[in-house]
């Protein structure tokens, strides 16, 4: 595989991870006790931390590209397992 390749698969990996992190921990005003602004949705994050979420989303990513990699090197789940109407 390219490193070009590598840097890209990851890349696509880290947005997915940084999507799929984005709502763990989060507070809402509610529950914090903090005050709402006028006009604020009820769901907004009352901290709202992007370094978590980048360090949180960096370590998801570089488990599951761990995983796609050594599952492109060792072949483990091939494109044949998805192939449902072979007979």
């Amino acid at each position: 595989m390219k490193w070009t390749s590598i840097v890209a698969i990851y890349a696509l990996f880290w947005v997915l991870s940084a999507f799929l992190v984005l709502p763990f921990g989060i507070k809402t005003h509610d529950e914090a006790g903090l005050a709402k602004v006028a006009g604020q949705a009820e769901s907004a994050p009352a901290h709202f931390n992007p370094r978590r979420i980048a360090r949180r989303a960096t370590v998801l990513a570089l488990v599951l590209f761990g995983l796609f990699y050594l599952n492109y090197v060792n072949g483990w789940i091939g494109t044949d397992a998805f192939d449902f109407y072979s007979r």
